[in-house]
């Protein structure tokens, strides 16, 4: 399977969705740091991404992983201060990140509009852009792409009912970005306005990114990334990653999906 042909698994229903997903994660992270020594993921927020990490939480077979040699990413974040509940790390650390024996040093949450740089996102995203360079420039044993950024081994993404992905939009700049790995977003037709993303080259360098959909209103979403559009239209379709593309979804949001894509066998 290459990284242009997305693999689709759909599921009975978003809980199903959820408990599965978190297996499936769990158990790519112990393969790579059985192989590797350690492993790395970009987290989503949206209410995919933290029913998946509630799952995670809730799963016995979370202590199989070795938290403290995982590194933590996030491929975008609304750009408000630090302990705002609306910040996807804040989510996160509710749902899974307290609760379990994380290294502080490997969780790379975005910057906060109250941070060093203030207001300015900007100066904000090329920090972080500036921390996974550093990560990318590890030694070659890590995993690293040639773009600035590791390759992450699995980096997660919910999609929005406009086909959005992190935080790019359809039409809007981010899209078109072709040079840096994080930007800052403004004017984002959902709020808050302001947010740090990664961009698409950024989230192509990841070993697998798998995209999370559940619920009816991401049907029309699904269907669209999925026909084949270009990433300007729907930026989900331009979400791949360099060894295996994966969406997930549950029934609702697979509904509208025309017979040739809808995979044979479901769970």
């Amino acid at each position: 399977m290459t990284a242009a042909t997305p693999q689709l698994v759909v599921h009975r229903d978003k809980e199903l969705m959820a408990q599965a997903a978190a297996a499936r994660l769990i158990t790519r992270i112990v393969d790579a740091q059985a192989a590797r020594g350690t492993a790395s993921v970009v987290l989503t927020g949206g209410r995919n991404g933290n029913a998946l990490l509630a799952a995670i939480a809730a799963s016995p077979a979370r202590d199989a992983v070795d938290w403290a040699r995982l590194d933590l990413w996030w491929g975008d974040e609304r750009f408000l201060p630090s302990e705002d509940p609306e910040r996807n790390v804040v989510q996160a650390r509710a749902e899974l990140l307290d609760a379990v024996p994380l290294d502080p040093a490997r969780v790379h949450a975005m910057p906060a509009s109250d941070g060093v740089d203030g207001s300015d996102v900007d100066a904000a995203a090329a920090r972080y852009a500036a921390e996974l360079a550093e990560a990318a420039g590890a030694p070659r044993s890590s995993g690293a792409s040639r773009i600035g950024v590791p390759a992450f081994d699995v980096l997660l993404l919910g999609v929005g009912p406009d086909t959005h992905v992190a935080s790019l939009f359809p039409e809007h700049p981010g899209v078109r970005e072709t040079e840096l790995t994080v930007i800052g977003v403004r004017g984002a037709p959902k709020p808050p306005p302001t947010r740090i993303s990664l961009t698409l080259p950024a989230i192509r360098a990841a070993r697998e990114v798998w995209l999370l959909a559940a619920g009816e209103d991401k049907a029309d979403a699904v269907a669209l990334a999925l026909s084949g559009p270009g990433e300007l239209q729907a930026p989900a379709s331009g979400a791949h990653g360099t060894g295996r593309t994966l969406w997930l979804l549950d029934r609702s949001a697979a509904d509208r999906l025309p017979p040739q894509l809808y995979p044979p066998a479901s769970a």
